[in-house]
């Protein structure tokens, strides 16, 4: 008998993170590796929040704090809401957690049953599928592939939901491929949603302030107010603020689920750190001007990387709407074989391949549920990626 649970053996570790810590530990070993893998921005922190943090420290204010944030932090996360997505939301209705991975986590805790069925579609962050699982849930895989721009569609959502079906969990702009739903293709989502009462939705709003080319993100319950007695809005410090370390996101939705999240969290890790709610805080009240700068950096990044990889042989990489990610496939690179006699029979053996042979560390596609793919996170210097591209080029260009 096995001293571990079977919950255990349903679930795998991250494979993004298992990439960034092994292109770290070839570095850390001297080799000459350009990390592609990591999802989070290389800005510092703002200025301004991180002197908020340091004041909160200064001030004392290192105690517990309610579970699932304080009053400032759920008032200035209320204020957002309404100032830019034009949702009303109460306090009471707010959850804080620790990175926005705890929100999504304790809302399925808190509401999945065995045999409970949540949509996913695909290509679809590393954890959605793992956290379904660990809750009880069973994850339904909805592939939406490169030439549907890797968007669900109404119909693939309404052949996809049944009498089972608890959750949508829909992410827009998506990681990993940046693909971003206009107003109207988020309307028609919604309409099949309306037609399904049973059905709630858990929005990954992440990249929402990282979007180009004149893109306007929206969210489902702005788009369809009737929605919103079911929808849990989920977002975060992370991204759009360069915080991913300080470990903040937040949601709002219907009373008595933020309840439920509350009661879960209160028998996890309790309350965020103090120190970063107060950071947060400052984040969502200060200023906003760094965004669209930061935003002119990604934009050309992106532009930099797309060319880049359209030039390489055997690979086509779609233009993404948001985020920092591009999801280039390798469908011409298949059944190839490496300078050194790998042969590329699917994404991971290319990403391995890529990772050993040019020292480029990128995550293969089946980790994101779709292949033959790999993603790159352009969060990164100029020179890094001009390099890392180089490196891709050339190594596609050797295949035989």
């Amino acid at each position: 008998m096995s001293f571990l649970s079977e919950t255990l053996s349903r679930v795998k570790p991250s494979p993004t993170v298992a990439v960034t810590a092994k292109a770290r530990e070839l570095k850390a070993a001297g080799a000459d590796v350009i990390g592609l893998g990591a999802g989070e921005p290389d800005f510092d922190t703002p200025e301004n929040i991180k002197a908020a943090a340091i004041a909160a420290i200064h001030a004392g204010k290192t105690k517990y704090t309610a579970p699932d944030g304080i009053p400032e932090l759920k008032e200035a996360i209320c204020a957002k809401f309404a100032r830019e997505n034009g949702l009303s939301y109460q306090p009471s209705q707010v959850s804080v957690s620790t990175g926005g991975k705890q929100v999504l986590y304790n809302a399925l805790m808190a509401t999945l049953n065995p045999g409970d069925e949540v949509i996913i579609p695909a290509p679809y962050w590393v954890s959605y599928p793992d956290m379904v699982l660990l809750a009880g849930g069973t994850p339904v895989i909805v592939e939406a592939p490169i030439d549907a721009g890797f968007k669900l569609t109404p119909q693939q959502l309404e052949e996809a939901i049944t009498p089972k079906t608890k959750w949508l969990i829909f992410n827009s702009p998506s990681n990993p491929t940046g693909a971003g739903f206009t107003r109207d293709e988020l309307k028609a989502l919604t309409e099949v949603l309306m037609r399904h009462p049973h059905v709630w939705v858990m929005t990954d709003d992440m990249y929402e302030h990282l979007v180009y080319d004149g893109f306007e993100f929206s969210t489902p319950a702005q788009i369809e107010p009737g929605l919103y007695d079911r929808t849990l809005t989920c977002n975060g410090v992370s991204k759009a603020y360069a915080m991913t370390g300080w470990r903040i996101g937040y949601a709002a939705g219907p009373e008595h689920l933020i309840a439920a999240m509350r009661k879960i969290q209160s028998q996890s890790t309790t309350n965020p750190s103090s120190i970063s709610q107060w950071a947060a805080v400052e984040a969502l009240n200060g200023p906003q001007d760094f965004l669209p700068v930061n935003n002119e950096t990604f934009l050309r990044r992106r532009d930099l990387v797309v060319s880049m990889l359209n030039q390489a042989e055997g690979l086509s990489c779609p233009v993404p709407d948001g985020a920092f990610y591009v999801y280039p496939s390798i469908a011409g690179c298949i059944g190839k074989t490496t300078p050194k006699g790998t042969v590329i029979e699917n994404d991971e053996a290319f990403a391995t391949a890529l990772l050993e042979e040019e020292g480029v560390a990128v995550v293969f596609g089946a980790a994101f549920g779709l292949s033959p793919n790999f993603r790159v996170s352009y969060a990164t210097s100029d020179e890094a990626l001009t390099e890392a591209c180089q490196r891709i080029q050339r190594f596609c260009a050797a295949l035989t």
